[in-house]
């Protein structure tokens, strides 16, 4: 499949002006549209740009709400739930991790959660906002069913991602992103868009056999990563987002995809731990360094890539990628363009004409 290669600045005012045009002020806009680029500039395009046309369908469709704040509807403490009413998930989720380490900084922990929210992108984005203020920062939230349980022959519950993030220098600190099926759906749908194969323990199809055909895995079961395990993880990751939020559970919550007139209703679950209220700063630091010093130093196969921490892959890709510019397939950019016209959005100071 064919790609251009675009700056990232005009990426996020090509997206931003598609959805000031939908309805969202020019804030709001900028911050949805960084969140989205950023993705594709980290090399997850899943969770960027190519989900436009998907927002816009739910705007129209009035599932997902231009504007209007999310509430808090409790707040004791350390913990808090927000009702999201609707808002883009970015939104409420950056909303909700900011309330998380103001409280951390007065407890030491800070708990928040989200109901009635709607998808918020790339998990690590809200916990890395934690580990930026020297915290340790959990982010993670439900999604509709999509994996069965152990030796089950129908979906029971999301593919949830959780993001981990560990506060330190740009050598030591890391996180750890990710969804407990084997790949996100956003990959499999990629695949779909780009006429790929995908290898065949990602999902099954709908009768529950392994299959190459990513249409017939978005129509299927995707597969939990590390069975039991991966399937126990997300039980819990819905106990803590779904449950303690009072908010919508497996079935509950309706696919992105699904009918765009209903919400989306799926749950978050935000955490901030001040470490200075653990132990000093900087006894964290030469912590953290014995422990991934040792990572980064130990020998690697003949024919594998240098040792990493998890993370610091896509974070030096987003680095060249905001120098260099974002590879994004002629594919997604004629979506990107369908979605500017049904909203009546002016792309021409963002976009070359021959991605036009």
């Amino acid at each position: 499949m064919s790609s251009v290669t675009l700056p990232a600045e005009h990426l996020r005012g090509a997206t931003a002006a598609i959805f000031v045009s939908a309805g969202l002020t020019r804030e709001d806009a900028d911050a949805v549209s960084h969140h989205l680029v950023g993705a594709d500039e980290a090399g997850v395009p899943s969770h960027g740009i190519l989900l436009v046309p998907m927002y816009i369908d739910r705007l129209l469709a009035g599932s997902v709400s231009a504007g209007g704040p999310s509430t808090v509807v409790s707040d004791s403490g350390a913990v808090a739930v927000i009702d999201a009413n609707h808002v883009f998930g970015q939104l409420s989720a950056a909303a909700a991790m900011d309330l998380a380490i103001a409280k951390a900084r007065t407890h030491g922990v800070g708990v928040v959660t989200v109901r009635h929210a709607f998808h918020f992108g790339r998990a690590s984005v809200y916990a890395d906002a934690a580990a930026g203020e020297g915290m340790i920062g959990v982010a993670a939230c439900n999604t509709r069913p999509m994996m069965p349980a152990v030796g089950g022959a129908e979906p029971v519950v999301g593919n949830n991602p959780i993001a981990i993030a560990v506060p330190g220098d740009g050598a030591h600190g890391f996180t750890l992103d990710m969804a407990l099926s084997e790949v996100a759906l956003g990959k499999i749908r990629l695949a779909d868009a780009r006429g790929e194969s995908i290898p065949d323990h990602w999902a099954t199809d709908d009768a529950g056999r392994a299959t190459t055909d990513p249409a017939a895995a978005i129509s299927g079961m995707l597969l939990p990563m590390g069975g039991a395990k991966g399937f126990g993880l997300a039980l819990v990751v819905e106990a803590l987002t779904g449950v303690l939020s009072g908010g919508a559970v497996g079935r509950e919550v309706t696919g992105l995809y699904a009918d765009p007139s209903v919400a989306n209703d799926s749950a978050q679950f935000f955490l901030a731990l001040d470490v200075s209220r653990f132990v000093e700063p900087t006894q964290f630091a030469d912590g953290l360094r014995r422990l991934v010093e040792p990572v980064l130093e130990s020998r690697a196969r003949p024919d594998a890539n240098p040792i990493r921490l998890p993370g610091h892959g896509a974070r030096r890709r987003a680095e060249r990628a905001e120098t260099d510019g974002v590879v994004v397939s002629t594919a997604v950019l004629a979506a990107l363009t369908d979605a500017a016209e049904r909203v009546g959005a002016d792309l021409v100071p963002w976009m070359p004409e021959a991605v036009r």
